[in-house]
């Protein structure tokens, strides 16, 4: 008897996601008993198919591995709660159904199990007809088999039932006045506990009041099944703030607290510690304020121990295995066509794109998980290239961050940081909010900083880029936080946490390019294309912020942080553009996008001319002016539309550009005024040239600036070109980058983007179609062979 009045205080293994393994488990036990916490409820997971596995029994080797978890919680001092959902297809009224039920349940029972949970959540209500005819509700059925498999498991002290209506939301038409919950609170037998999750399925607060009503209803104090750090209906979001907004005086309420945390195993290091906080405030009968439950202290603790186990070389999934063999794969280059038949004068032979695809490989391959140590790219030499211009070689720093700051251990700064970012589903932490609060800021006066504005005073201008630096600055810090994680020792918490961070990461390198574009460069609504304020207000007119009440579950508004930092962008509703799974071989090289200054010329044209000798497989010639690939590939955009093109580099220098055009009218009539002038003159047809087809030359970038047909302008106005280094670590970055130039087409009013790739590209073809483009024309754009891929913005 005393053992049934216990509280019982614990951790739900989610029933959804990746299962947990065995050495995670025990772990978990650990955990557990350091803190205080007493209850494990296990429900096998395999999502909503192992519901209808419930007639199966245990083959000799499951139930060898299932008696081995029994032990290692009661050996804990952990009561080991098996549940079982039989809801999904089980006939009430079938005497073999209930037969199976049974042989189930006693054969986890001979393995040492005494608590058991029968869940009846997340069903239809509907009978069948034989179901019908036996019962007078579906409360009735439920509360009948209940009752009948506690009485037939020997009623055991800890037995749990999880009624469809087990929230406050889902009762109809309310808690006081649920037939169904009357039905539960009258039939169940009076030692059957039943579960209950709060005025919401995810419930921000419990208060004395709610509970008090149910307990009413139910005719016993219900034990609260805690949602309040499952993340399995946001693939975006984590939940790693403290147990909050559960006042430790509900206890007199309750029959016990079980919390069903993060999928995520090492993500639940904090949440667990803190309710073992919680339960052990409320177990202390000195009042003094340092036995109070406060979340703030109780993060502060958990934070501290957790410091010690995140720098651990720990192995994924927590297994005592040998190191990962990943670690000594060498990194592959992305090979090309080999093309050494071509001359090197051969400049028609030039593609488009003349870069190799920056998409990711079709097939898996063996990469390294780049580390802090290595500093070169595979087949790229350390330091200055020959003519690399002084300040903008790949063998310095990049611009605005030093070079691999920040790799390692991970600091509890960072751990904060990261805390901050996925804090609670109603709240973000501190660093979360400041973030949002200052880009909604920025966006709403951007017209501060815009090129066409009015005399704007000197302060508001200093003010913006005053908050505009601190946006800058958090995303610098989450960078290194993404370096440092993958370059840290501990590959559990990499594992379990990379793609949230990863995640992150590239929300926040679009934000910080969009940024820093829009000082000087984004046009204000005076403009003949301002839909800036329009783009903007529908973007932000229903923010996470808003939807993220106390009258709201928290997947309304998908996302967390990534997710509202990505609706203040003008193309934040693109969800493809945001959301994609991360690279399966982590890198912990920093990258950082930025808009394009005049002194990245040298660089860029040097990166293309490498690009195209190695698609061409020719070597460098003198014959060969340095700058025709780069006066014909990335020249006209340099000059007339610089203001659209954006620079990745890593910390060896440049890696990879974008280069956008608004207005393709417009900018073929300025590449026929100034452009190809300049380009005859630099390029002439007598004398002295360094070219020995000038002629040619001259005649093939007239063809580049052809004319496009007025039916695809008439919706895609827009033109853009991705160029990266074959040896790009992070593939995945392109993508953010190419995000970024979308961004800022969209700001100054572009409807609609496209570009054009050769058709035996289809690395290059399957990145943008991946992207939302699609085909529009092939081959009929230009008097040369291409496909023409558009989508609208």
């Amino acid at each position: 008897m005393e053992e049934k009045k216990q509280f019982l205080c614990g951790v739900v293994e989610g029933f959804y996601g990746r299962p947990w393994t065995m050495d995670q488990r025990k772990v978990l036990f650990q955990w557990m008993q350091s803190w205080g916490l007493n209850t494990y409820l296990y429900g096998p997971k395999d999502d909503l198919k192992h519901r209808l596995l419930w007639r199966e029994v245990y083959s000799h080797e499951e139930e060898g591995q299932l008696r081995i978890l029994i032990k290692e919680a009661q050996s804990r001092g952990v009561t080991f709660v098996y549940a079982l959902s039989p809801g999904q297809d089980i006939v009430f009224s079938s005497s073999c159904d209930l037969t199976l039920l049974k042989r189930k349940l006693r054969q986890v029972s001979d393995l040492g199990c005494q608590a058991f949970a029968i869940l009846f959540d997340d069903i239809d209500h509907s009978l069948c007809q034989a179901d019908s005819e036996a019962f007078s509700s579906f409360a009735h059925a439920q509360v009948t088999i209940t009752n009948e498999i506690y009485r037939f498991l020997g009623e055991p002290p800890v037995f749990l039932f999880c009624p469809t209506e087990y929230c406050g939301s889902l009762c109809s038409p309310s808690v006081s006045k649920s037939p169904y919950l009357q039905t539960v609170g009258e039939d169940l037998l009076p030692d059957i506990t039943v579960i209950w999750t709060g005025t919401k399925v995810i419930s921000r607060k419990l208060s004395v009041d709610c509970l008090s009503e149910v307990e009413s209803v139910l005719q016993r104090p219900p034990l609260i099944w805690d949602n309040l750090h499952a993340n399995d209906y946001d693939s975006r979001r984590l939940f790693l703030g403290p147990f909050k907004g559960r006042e430790p005086q509900l206890r007199s309420n309750l029959r016990g607290l079980l919390l069903n945390p993060n999928c995520e195993f090492e993500a639940n290091y904090i949440p667990l510690h803190s309710l073992g906080s919680w339960y052990r405030s409320g177990k202390e009968e000195r009042k003094d304020e340092e036995c109070e439950y406060c979340p703030d202290r109780a993060l502060s603790a958990a934070l501290h121990d957790w410091m010690e186990e995140l720098n651990q070389p720990l192995q994924a999934g927590r297994q005592s295995s040998r190191a990962d063999q990943r670690s000594s794969a060498q990194t592959p280059r992305c090979k090309t066509p080999d093309r050494s038949d071509c001359p090197p004068t051969l400049v028609d032979r030039l593609p488009v794109f003349p870069l190799n695809s920056s998409s990711p490989p079709s097939s898996p391959t063996k990469v390294k998980v780049e580390t802090e140590g290595e500093k070169k790219r595979s087949n790229q030499p350390q330091g200055p290239r020959p003519g690399a211009p002084s300040g903008g070689s790949r063998g310095q720093k990049a611009q605005g961050w030093g070079l691999g700051g920040g790799k390692g251990l991970l600091s509890e700064s960072q751990v904060r940081l990261l805390v901050g970012l996925y804090y609670l589903p109603h709240e973000y932490g501190l660093s979360g909010q400041k973030l949002l609060q200052d880009l909604s800021w920025l966006k709403a006066n951007c017209h501060l900083v815009s090129a066409n504005s009015k005399k704007t005073a000197p302060q508001k201008i200093d003010e913006w880029r005053g908050r505009s630096s601190r946006v800058l600055s958090l995303c610098e810090d989450i960078a290194q936080l993404h370096c440092s994680v993958v370059g840290g020792a501990n590959r559990a918490v990499l594992y379990d946490l990379y793609p949230y961070v990863w995640d992150l990461r590239n929300t926040a390198l679009v934000a910080k390019a969009f940024i820093c574009w829009l000082d000087g460069r984004v046009l204000s609504d005076s403009s003949a294309l301002g839909t800036w304020k329009n783009c903007f207000h529908l973007c932000g007119k229903t923010p996470g912020a808003d939807l993220l009440g106390v009258e709201s579950e928290p997947w309304a508004f998908k996302g967390g942080v990534s997710g509202e930092v990505q609706m203040l962008l003008p193309i934040g509703s693109s969800s493809e553009l945001f959301t994609h799974p991360p690279p399966l071989f982590p890198t912990s090289r920093l990258y950082n996008i930025r808009p394009y200054h005049s002194k990245d010329k040298l660089e860029l044209y040097r990166m293309v001319r490498q690009l195209h000798l190695r698609t061409q497989g020719v070597q460098e010639s003198s014959a060969l002016h340095p700058d025709v690939i780069g006066d014909r590939c990335l020249g006209p955009c340099l000059v007339l539309s610089p203001e659209y093109c954006f620079i990745l580099e890593d910390e060896l220098g440049v890696c990879g550009c974008v280069l956008g055009i608004l207005d393709v009218r417009m900018f073929a009539k300025r590449c026929q005024a100034s452009w190809m002038p300049a380009m005859r003159d630099k390029y002439p047809t007598k004398g002295g040239n360094t070219h020995p087809n000038p002629q040619d030359l001259i005649q093939l970038m007239e063809e580049d600036q052809g004319e496009y047909p007025e039916s695809l302008l008439f919706h895609f106005p827009s033109q853009l070109r991705l160029d990266a280094l074959p040896e790009l670590v992070d593939v995945s970055v392109s993508r953010t980058l190419l995000t970024a130039m979308l961004t800022a087409l969209k700001a100054n009013g572009s409807q609609g983007v496209f570009c054009e790739v050769q058709p035996t590209d289809r690395q290059r073809l399957e990145f943008l179609t991946k992207l939302g483009f699609l085909e529009i024309l092939r081959g009929e754009a230009r008097s040369r062979e291409g496909v023409v891929l558009g989508r609208l913005l």
